[in-house]
């Protein structure tokens, strides 16, 4: 048997990849012409025999791509330019790399961070990193704002990841270096800005690190831990609806 090298090894797709490739050919078909409203994400999970989650990573990773354009509490459309994009886009018109799906890194994080917090608990320490990234969450006021936004991303990511360092195990933080990787990808950050656009919504996610951090740095991992989890199935709930 002779094996393939490592350059033409196989990558399994991931299910929105399969759903985002289907409707690249839909659109190449001219089944979803230019400037058309597409169906809905129930009417595109029945269509494509998927769930929800996997049509609204499909729609963040074509939207990222500029085929289509999310308009809140209107729908998503094709783009204008839609066809001349694929035109001269790769033979299979999908990224040699595509993002990580974000409810799979979710379903990591719910595995990992309750562990991780856990773990930093047993140190009861404070810690200025975690609270310098606290201090800039609790700092944003304006969504709209491009830069804030990117400051509550960073923050936001940079934060959970400081969890990982006070538990000072090296091969935790190695992990959790891989999760704010995941957590920095443009797709990720097309569903959690399309998800959380309310200031309300981000003074709740405020609150929940808080309440983290502060059964942290009291020796509390129970309730690090279930807090933790609580917050990631609200993110999940937020950006990934079922």
């Amino acid at each position: 048997m002779t094996l393939l090298p490592p350059d033409n090894a196989f990558r399994p797709k991931q299910i929105y990849e399969q759903v985002a490739e289907r409707m690249r050919i839909d659109i190449r078909a001219g089944q979803f012409a230019p400037l058309s409203r597409l169906p809905s994400e129930r009417e595109l999970a029945a269509r494509f025999g998927v769930g929800r989650p996997a049509v609204r990573e499909a729609l963040g990773a074509l939207q990222n791509e500029g085929l289509v354009l999310t308009r809140r509490n209107s729908g998503t459309y094709v783009c204008s330019d839609a066809l001349q994009r694929l035109a001269t886009a790769p033979a299979n018109g999908a990224p040699s790399d595509a993002d990580f799906s974000p409810t799979s890194a979710l379903d990591v994080r719910l595995v990992l961070e309750p562990a991780i917090a856990r773990r930093a608990a047993t140190h009861a320490q404070r810690d200025d990193l975690a609270e310098h990234y606290l201090a800039q969450m609790d700092s944003i006021t304006d969504l709209n704002d491009a830069a804030q936004r990117a400051l509550w991303n960073d923050s936001d990511r940079l934060f959970h990841r400081q969890l990982a360092m006070m538990t000072g195990d090296a091969l935790f933080v190695k992990i959790a270096d891989e999760v704010a990787k995941a957590m920095n990808q443009p797709l990720w950050k097309r569903l959690k800005d399309d998800a959380i656009y309310d200031i309300g919504r981000l003074r709740l996610y405020v609150s929940e690190h808080r309440l983290i951090y502060e059964a942290i740095v009291n020796g509390d991992g129970d309730a690090a831990a279930f807090y933790v989890e609580q917050h990631i199935i609200r993110v999940r709930r937020d950006i990934a609806p079922k």
